[in-house]
């Protein structure tokens, strides 16, 4: 199975929060997925670190790319074809980044790891 990380399943994974749910946290650590993480959370991240939502989450603004390989993800980049679809879904939820992760995820056939109910209409497989 391939995973895409939403970007608070990625926040809780590297604080080892218990927020983050048990089938959750063994999946990822399961060792036989793929797992990723999307530009779209390091956007999320830095621009709520900046705000000051996020002062924890300084060494991922700093080396998101380092920090997420060292914790064994692979990076998944924001593709036209995300862009593109993110911006045509037919689904009430409005937080682009939100959109950009659902669209990643319909594209790339991936499943979502994330504790939003609200994506099960958007046609993607979640993981909670």
């Amino acid at each position: 199975m391939r995973l895409l990380l939403d970007t608070h399943a990625l926040l809780w994974w590297g604080e080892n929060n218990e927020r983050l749910s048990r089938g959750a946290a063994e999946a990822i650590d399961s060792g036989n997925h793929e797992v990723f993480v999307s530009a779209v959370s390091a956007m999320e991240i830095a621009m709520k670190f900046r705000l000051g939502k996020l002062p924890s989450a300084k060494p991922l603004v700093l080396a998101f790319e380092v920090e997420t390989s060292a914790m064994g993800f692979l990076p998944l980049p924001i593709t036209l074809t995300h862009a593109r679809v993110a911006g045509s879904l037919t689904i009430s939820h409005k937080d682009p980044f939100d959109r950009l992760l659902i669209a990643q995820a319909l594209v790339e056939e991936i499943t979502l790891v994330s504790n939003e109910a609200i994506f099960d209409g958007s046609g993607i497989s979640r993981l909670w």
